[in-house]
């Protein structure tokens, strides 16, 4: 495949060369949507899309349009949502499988074997979003595939999110965890023979981190412990749901007691109020810790899911920072490291803390009673999740 033009690329934040891979941040879905359906329609070979949310709105029509057109022309296209997680009707469905779309949705609702075992079948989700092109482009981040993160100019809801696109191998590896959990899916038979690529060679400055169904539930927390806990400047995190377990609040808290920055995002205009109240029941320790703490105050919802470590380690993903994302659900994240990518993701950083108010122990006087209790008994609750 003939990667992508530039001129297909209307528009990212920062385009950076990392070893063998062009690195694109792509700020929002006015970045990203059209970056996708650009490698979509140039596709010759094969198409792999995986989401948590496929809606067959405005947006998703665009997309599974675009997916039609590539099948019905010969291209093998899979296509994985979350069973769960989406909302597309029995016709569009139908009329991706005529078109040669292979479909698979990932553990629809079945009640089947005890309770306890139903329970745990259910409870991991597949919260994954990417999507890889001819192996060699590919995306991932926190976009879902929905009005939700269009541009209001085009319709959607604006939602505030981060996307990474990569053209060159480290595509693949997206590619090889996508095709591992689509087998474990059970997903329908494809033609195999159009996925053979070469082997997958590991990076030091770009990997692909995924949460396994059987094997590597916890790679991507342990990624994450690392780069905090070898922090020697400054740690800069957006997180749209921050719950992090017991272990990673003790390594940003030590990280800040060895005099690093720490700074987080949280998602204070966001779509699911109580992650909010359960995050403030953390305030008191991280401020106390001297963490600097933001709350997204923009106009859209905040749905990123970034970090930057000493303007060197960088990671873009669909992971949440709280325990279903980091012990329970299929997540993947890109991780980069280089030092020009990383001072382009803390220019990102930078810009969005304007959309922000920072939290302060005077904050947390301000809050009512019933609110402070709220968020002491939801912060305490989610050690249950």
């Amino acid at each position: 495949m003939v990667p992508p033009s530039q001129s297909e690329f209307p528009a990212v934040w920062a385009e950076v060369r990392v070893g063998e891979n062009l690195v694109k941040l792509l700020k929002d879905g006015d970045q990203a949507y059209p970056a996708m359906l650009a490698a979509i329609a140039a596709a010759t070979e094969t198409i792999c899309l995986e989401t948590y949310i496929l809606r067959d709105d405005a947006t998703g029509n665009r997309f599974l349009d675009a997916l039609c057109s590539r099948a019905r022309a010969g291209v093998v296209v899979l296509l994985m949502f979350d069973a769960w997680g989406s909302d597309v009707s029995g016709a569009a469905l139908n009329s991706l499988r005529e078109a040669g779309v292979h479909v698979s949705a990932f553990r629809p609702w079945r009640l089947s074997g005890s309770i306890a075992r139903v329970l745990a079948r259910h409870r991991r989700r597949n919260h994954r979003k990417s999507l890889v092109v001819d192996g060699s482009v590919g995306f991932t981040g926190g976009m879902n595939v929905s009005d939700d993160y269009a541009s209001v100019a085009d319709g959607g809801a604006g939602w505030r999110d981060t996307h990474l696109g990569i053209v060159g191998p480290g595509a693949r590896a997206l590619e090889t965890l996508f095709l591992e959990t689509w087998r474990r899916n059970r997903g329908p038979a494809f033609d195999r023979s159009r996925f053979r690529r070469p082997a997958v060679v590991e990076s030091s400055s770009l990997r692909i981190v995924g949460n396994g169904l059987v094997r590597g539930r916890k790679l991507v927390r342990r990624a994450y412990e690392e780069a905090f806990s070898l922090a020697k400047d400054r740690i800069f995190v957006t997180n749209a749901y921050f719950l992090p377990p017991p272990q990673l609040v003790r390594t940003l808290i030590g990280a800040a007691s060895r005099g690093v920055r720490v700074a987080v995002v949280l998602a204070g205009t966001t779509d699911v109020k109580l992650v909010l109240y359960a995050a403030r029941g953390l305030y008191p320790a991280l401020l106390g810790a001297g963490i600097e703490l933001y709350e997204w105050s923009g106009e859209h919802v905040l749905h990123a899911k970034t970090a930057v470590v000493d303007g060197r380690w960088t990671t873009v993903g669909s992971t949440n920072l709280d325990p279903l994302s980091l012990t329970m659900n299929l997540e993947v994240n890109a991780i980069v490291v280089d030092r020009e990518f990383g001072a382009a993701a803390e220019r990102l950083f930078i810009a969005d803390l304007v959309h922000c108010r920072r939290i302060s122990f005077d904050s947390l006087e301000r809050y009512g009673l019933f609110e402070r209790v709220l968020s002491w008994l939801a912060w305490r609750v989610r050690l249950w999740l």
